[in-house]
């Protein structure tokens, strides 16, 4: 229990005391989403009986299929997607009980799973690169080894599932009611948070390395995932559901992706998660970046990926402020 302790406070020093940001932290272009005629990509497939919403980008190119994670929707990626639409089939889903996505009566990480080889069986996508965060890379990993033959490569952003195994279950689900509730009693989807740099710090500093430097429109489309009705069952499925003796059976190409300031997963899972895939996984590390690299650093994160697809051995040579483990 001490080193657990140290642990989090670690963290939470590393979140609270920083620097100034530099030039390339949230240089994403909100241009590129915003004319972007997202409800008319936006479709409702029946999933074991629920809806299950997902945003399908069509086009003939290979499938990149996104998956956001605890709390979060598919507009979680939204600074990557214009950047692969015109050579990819770009899908982000919804996952059961977030989202535009109906709740089921049992949430589990095998199950999440489940959902989204069966969105991929409906969208007839047979062999997409999975890009998983947080919670939805624990859900894509979960997929590479129950579903070997569904997933072409993946690519672990902060992954979820492996420390969670050494914390203690009770106080972190208490935690997890108590946020919810003031989430839903000071209307964190409110405007005020979105606008106001103070409060998306004081919202979002657990999440992400410079809350204040997000834009108002991107705040304002994250925040939407607040409250989501899953959000409780997704929280205890993560702390109760292991699979790291199964990891080893990933055997596709698979690219893990770390902020060095997270507050939520450490960065040594990254490291931890190499170890259990084996020679074919590969860590890359964002220096001054939290929870989420891909809206943190979309530039860094989009030709890293775009590397990684293209089949490059080190596809973080060359970019900079991010390096190998």
């Amino acid at each position: 229990m001490p080193s657990v302790i140290h642990d989090a406070v670690a963290r939470a020093r590393n979140g609270v005391f920083r620097s100034r940001p530099d030039a390339t932290y949230a240089d994403g272009d909100d241009s590129s989403w915003m004319g972007i005629d997202w409800p008319s990509m936006t479709r409702r497939l029946e999933i074991d009986g629920r809806g299950v919403g997902v945003v399908d980008c069509g086009g003939d190119g290979p499938p990149l299929l996104f998956v956001h994670g605890l709390g979060g929707i598919w507009q979680n990626w939204l600074l990557n997607l214009p950047a692969f639409m015109d050579s990819h089939r770009c899908v982000a889903v919804d996952l059961p009980g977030f989202g535009l996505s109906e709740k089921p009566d049992d949430i589990s990480i095998p199950g999440l799973a489940a959902a989204v080889d069966a969105v991929c069986h409906e969208l007839d996508i047979e062999e997409p690169v999975v890009v998983g965060n947080s919670m939805g890379g624990f859900v894509g990993a979960e997929l590479a080894v129950s579903f070997p033959t569904r997933v072409a490569k993946l690519v672990l952003v902060a992954a979820a599932g492996l420390s969670t195994e050494h914390l203690t279950r009770e106080p972190l689900l208490a935690g997890a009611r108590a946020f919810m509730a003031l989430t839903a009693r000071t209307g964190l989807r409110g405007s005020p948070v979105a606008k106001r740099p103070r409060l998306r710090r004081l919202a979002l500093q657990p999440i992400v390395r410079y809350p204040e430097r997000l834009s108002v429109p991107l705040t304002t489309e994250l925040i939407k995932g607040a409250n989501a009705p899953g959000f409780m069952s997704a929280f205890e499925a993560l702390m109760t559901y292991s699979f790291r003796d199964r990891l080893e059976r990933i055997e596709v190409p698979t690219l893990i992706v770390w902020g060095r300031n997270d507050m939520l997963v450490p960065v040594a899972d990254a490291e931890m998660y190499e170890h259990l895939i084996g020679d074919n996984a590969h860590s890359v590390i964002f220096e001054d970046t939290g929870h989420l690299p891909m809206l943190e650093r979309p530039s860094r994160f989009n030709e890293l990926l775009r590397g990684f697809l293209a089949g490059e051995r080190d596809p973080e040579r060359g970019i900079t402020g991010a390096s190998p483990l």
